[in-house]
């Protein structure tokens, strides 16, 4: 059972309700409610790849929630969010580092054949699903025109 999310996460909520950590606890309900939510709208379990990408969903709203907050200058909510982002961040795939998503842009780059920031439209497809959750969208484009422009 708990080499799924679903499984992963409700043995840390229990955890995290032992605990009495309120923010864990409430942020991984939250996790489990839009997991389940997306079963019931897909009529069928996630699988590792729908895991993934409704964790960076969650995570991507976070990320501008804080940046919202921080603008507003209410550190107090930008702070709450970026203990529920590392929460999240915990059933991620670890991030890629600079080094590895250069090598792997430049790889597919060669293997598609791109040489002109037009092309990016031919890499992004095959690259995105190497990816896949590892690096965040605006990484990546960004990482592709510096491959594509040199």
């Amino acid at each position: 059972m708990a080499d799924t999310l679903r499984g992963y996460l409700e043995r840390d909520l229990k955890t995290a309700m032992l605990a009495k950590d309120e923010i864990a606890r409430d942020t991984i309900r939250f996790i489990l409610a839009s997991v389940k939510n997306q079963e019931i709208e897909q009529r069928t379990p996630l699988s590792a790849d729908d895991d993934i990408a409704l964790l960076n969903r969650m995570s991507k709203r976070l990320l501008e929630a804080i940046e919202q907050y921080d603008k507003a200058g209410r550190t107090d909510l930008a702070d709450r969010e970026r203990a529920q982002l590392a929460i999240v961040k915990r059933y991620l795939p670890e991030e890629m580092s600079d080094e590895e998503l250069n090598a792997l842009v430049r790889s597919v780059v060669h293997e598609v054949g791109a040489v002109a920031p037009k092309d990016m439209g031919r890499v992004m497809p095959v690259l995105l699903p190497r990816v896949a959750g590892r690096a965040d969208g605006k990484r990546v484009s960004a990482a592709v025109k510096q491959a594509l422009v040199s």
